[in-house]
């Protein structure tokens, strides 16, 4: 996974239902930007450096993969699809929105298109009052000063009020804190693990992934699947086993729940496979007596992704001993899934085709992936 930024953006509008903007653009910020995680309050504000309308102004903080240059591209976008037109002069003026990053991280930018933190940010009650709400104790990276100490100093007298309603957060529309522990599944390269460490930033979930590249007879079983295949599998079996009972009995009071990229089931399901009839009869017994009191997930996602597009992802990821996987391994692997859950009475299971789907670049298909997990749950 990318880094996550941490950006922080002014919003004001003062056109309009100025409250309706507000939230308007915030929703679009979350869909085509990051995830939203702070909201200040919202301020009726006087015009500053010209004459007309009073704004409503607040400050939100989000998360994002994304460059500094890319979210101001992401801003320039919304304000245009919100019917801003931007005047030449680039003086004071009333504006339906007005969405400008204030700080990105800890870094300093200075482009011809883009200044950060933002050169007026000193100056400007109406934004540092709302920042101040989110970021009290957030440094400005050139004068070295916090927020809290940057309001006091400010020399701008302009009254501020706020009002009584707040904004809504879109991230709050995804129920996933329902659960307190959610299995994400799939085929080799179909992805668990990005959308599981996504989920887990996003929504300040305690994020468990399975520890397969400690196994050192994984690349042994690729070069001689039969001769590793039972050592394999029973080496999985001991360490899911270790690993899952160690970190469901410890508790993360900081976290809302627990989401993780594997279930204790894919051990019958890739044994099945991979070993010879005798042998899985011997592991499915040995399963079962390990396995009997582990807690099981609340919510079981199934990440399907069609072959042609798990080799894609397998060959992008570059893990050497994964390069010479045949695609009817993979369509086995599919098959025990499927025909997995289609008995399977105990789980409450979510099967979510996401072949056309790329939700590590598109942030619109992620949302659409969290949709389909909520959906009917």
């Amino acid at each position: 996974m990318s880094q996550q930024n941490a950006v922080y953006i002014s919003l004001g509008s003062n056109q309009g239902d100025r409250l309706q903007n507000l939230q308007l653009a915030v929703d679009a910020i979350f869909k085509q930007v990051g995830n939203v995680k702070l909201i200040a309050k919202v301020y009726n504000t006087p015009a500053l450096g010209f004459k007309g309308p009073d704004f409503l102004n607040t400050c939100l903080m989000l998360l994002t993969d994304l460059s500094a240059q890319e979210v101001l591209e992401g801003l320039l976008k919304i304000e245009s699809q919100m019917g801003r037109e931007r005047s030449q002069s680039g003086g004071y003026e009333s504006r339906i929105i007005d969405l400008d990053i204030l700080l990105f991280n800890d870094e300093v930018v200075h482009t011809k298109e883009l200044t950060i933190p933002h050169p007026q940010i000193p100056n400007r009650r109406f934004v540092l009052q709302p920042l101040y709400e989110i970021a009290p104790k957030q440094e400005h990276p050139v004068l070295k000063v916090p927020i809290s100490e940057l309001l006091k100093q400010c020399s701008d007298d302009s009254v501020l009020e706020s009002i009584n309603i707040w904004l809504k957060n879109p991230s709050k529309q995804y129920g996933l804190s329902q659960f307190n522990y959610i299995a994400i599944e799939g085929n080799i390269g179909a992805g668990k693990t990005s959308l599981a460490t996504k989920i887990s930033i996003d929504y300040n979930a305690k994020l468990i992934l399975e520890r397969f590249a400690d196994n050192p007879f994984l690349p042994k079983f690729y070069e001689d699947a039969k001769r590793y295949a039972f050592t394999l599998e029973m080496s999985f079996l001991a360490d899911r086993y270790q690993q899952i009972s160690d970190d469901l009995s410890q508790l993360d009071l900081f976290k809302d729940f627990i989401v993780s990229d594997y279930d204790i089931y894919k051990s019958l399901i890739f044994s099945k496979i991979t070993l010879p009839e005798d042998e899985f009869r011997l592991y499915r017994r040995l399963f079962y007596l390990m396995y009997k009191d582990i807690a099981k997930p609340e919510l079981y996602v199934y990440l399907y992704q069609n072959t042609e597009r798990l080799q894609e992802n397998i060959k992008k990821r570059g893990r050497d001993y994964e390069q010479n996987i045949d695609n009817d391994y993979l369509d086995k692997i599919n098959a025990g899934y499927l025909e997995f859950l289609k008995n399977q009475t105990d789980l409450n299971v979510k099967t979510i085709n996401i072949s056309d789907k790329d939700f590590v670049k598109n942030r619109e298909d992620y949302l659409w992936i969290l949709n389909e997990i909520c959906n009917g749950v």
